[in-house]
C-alpha cells in the first residue's frame, strides 16, 4: 500500500490501498482544490518526473527546491551547525541523489516545520536519516496526515532545536505557525527562516502577512501585532522565505515597518 500524496499541496498521507477521499489541507479555506479536482500521486511517480536542485545561499545555509516545480513550489533549507544540521520546512520529492547530497552536507539531526502546507513527505525524510525528530507545533496537530513516532508536537512559544536554532510560534497563518531563528547566520548578525508566516514581498524592503495567500484572506491587525511581538526579542539581519525571496539587510526593521504599514491598511 503506497502513501499517497495530494498533487495540489504535495502533502503525504498514511499508506492505504486507495487514495483518501479528499485532502483535508486543500479543503481548508487557506488552500484550494485544483481546478481539475482532487488528484493524487505517489512518491515513485514524482521521482520519475522531477529532481531536486541544491543551492548554497550563505555559509552553512543551503536551499533545496524541486524542478520542474511541484505542488505549491516551496523550498526547504538545511542549516549546518556544529551540533548537527536541521532541515527547515520540507519538500515532497526525496530520492537517493538528494539523500546523498544532504549526507555530504553532514546529514540531518532534526526537521522543523513552519505550518501544515509544508508537511509534504516529512516522514520519508525522517526515516532516510534514521528516524530523526520532526518538530511541529502542537496547535497544528490536527493537520498531521501521516502520523509517526518521529513527529514531536511541541508546546509553548519557543523551542531550541539545536546550537543557536530556536523555533518561535508566531501564529497568524495557522495557530501554530512558526519561524526559526538562526543566531549565528549571516556572520552572526542573525537570520530568520520564515516559511510564509512572514512573507517577503517583491519589494525586498518589505514583508507581509496573510491568513490565506492563494485566496487573499488578510490577517487582523491584532494577529500581525502578535507576530511582530513574537520575533522582537531576536536579532536578525536577513530573512529567507519559502519561495526564494530574501531580505538581505535590516530585516528586523523591515518586519516592524511592514507591520505598521499593514495595520494602517487594514484600519487596525
Amino acid at each position: 500500500m503506497p502513501p499517497y500524496m495530494c498533487a495540489t499541496c504535495g502533502v503525504q498521507y498514511a499508506a492505504s490501498d486507495q487514495p483518501p477521499n479528499a485532502c483535508i489541507i486543500c479543503q481548508d479555506e487557506r488552500q484550494y482544490i485544483g481546478i481539475d479536482g482532487q488528484k493524487w500521486i505517489t512518491l515513485d511517480e514524482l521521482q520519475a518526473s522531477r529532481k531536486n536542485t541544491f543551492t548554497p545561499l550563505i555559509p552553512n545555509l543551503t536551499s533545496i527546491v524541486t524542478t520542474p516545480s511541484f505542488a505549491i513550489g516551496q523550498r526547504c533549507h538545511v542549516v549546518q551547525t556544529p551540533a548537527g544540521n536541521v532541515m527547515w520546512d520540507c519538500i515532497s520529492l526525496i530520492d537517493d541523489a538528494s539523500i546523498e547530497q544532504v549526507q555530504a552536507l553532514g546529514g540531518l539531526t532534526a526537521i522543523a516545520l513552519s505550518h501544515p502546507h509544508y508537511y509534504s513527505t516529512i516522514v520519508e525524510w525522517s526515516q532516510a536519516f534514521g528516524g530523526i525528530p520532526i518538530y511541529i507545533h502542537g496547535a497544528d496537530r490536527e493537520w498531521v496526515t501521516r502520523p509517526d513516532p518521529a513527529v514531536k508536537l511541541w508546546e509553548g512559544e519557543r523551542l531550541s532545536v539545536g546550537d543557536g536554532l530556536t523555533l518561535i510560534r508566531c501564529g497568524g497563518h495557522f495557530e501554530g505557525a512558526s519561524v526559526m531563528h538562526w543566531r549565528d547566520g549571516a556572520d552572526k548578525r542573525g537570520v530568520l527562516l520564515s516559511g510564509d508566516t512572514i512573507f517577503v514581498t517583491s519589494d525586498r524592503r518589505f514583508v507581509s502577512f496573510m491568513y490565506s495567500y492563494p485566496n487573499l484572506i488578510p490577517l487582523t491587525a491584532h494577529k500581525v501585532k502578535h507576530i511582530v511581538e513574537s520575533v522582537e526579542p531576536y536579532q536578525f539581519a536577513q530573512i529567507y522565505d519559502a519561495f526564494g525571496r530574501i531580505v538581505t539587510e535590516n530585516a528586523k526593521v523591515a518586519v516592524i515597518r511592514s507591520a505598521a504599514r499593514y495595520i494602517r491598511a487594514v484600519g487596525g
